[in-house]
């Protein structure tokens, strides 16, 4: 897990996706242990602008070479922005999960839902109890 990357300043679902605060908004995407288990990501399914997601539940479907997943949301509210850069382009994920391989952002129906997500150190076991 030492060439794992997880920033300290994000925060961690148990499905491994990550959270960001920015302008009032909630940036999503996966983890780069996440993107290291799926492998070459060939295809995502996105919400749509305006669509409602609820915590804890599948928003879309990310597929690589390997496997077609659920995407969950981090926190409820609406999606104001998905990443229209990815198309055509998935390997931005697995090449920067955390920059330019975002996957939506959500305007928070509870800002404060972000705080029971896991921190870094926390999201850092997760992996490590899972992989051992």
């Amino acid at each position: 897990m030492a060439e794992t990357q997880i920033p300290e300043e994000l925060a961690y679902t148990a499905e491994d996706e990550w959270a960001r605060r920015e302008d009032g908004q909630v940036v999503v995407g996966i983890t780069d242990y996440a993107q290291q288990q799926l492998g070459d990501v060939v295809h995502i399914v996105f919400p749509e602008v305006g669509a409602a997601v609820t915590k804890g539940e599948p928003f879309g479907e990310i597929e690589s070479v390997k496997a077609v997943v659920d995407l969950y949301a981090p926190i409820g509210g609406n999606v104001c922005a998905v990443n229209d850069d990815l198309d055509g382009a998935f390997e931005k994920i697995n090449e920067d999960p955390y920059g330019a391989g975002w996957i939506i952002a959500i305007e928070p129906d509870e800002p404060a839902e972000l705080d029971s997500l896991m921190d870094a150190t926390a999201y850092a076991k997760h992996v490590a109890e899972r992989e051992s």
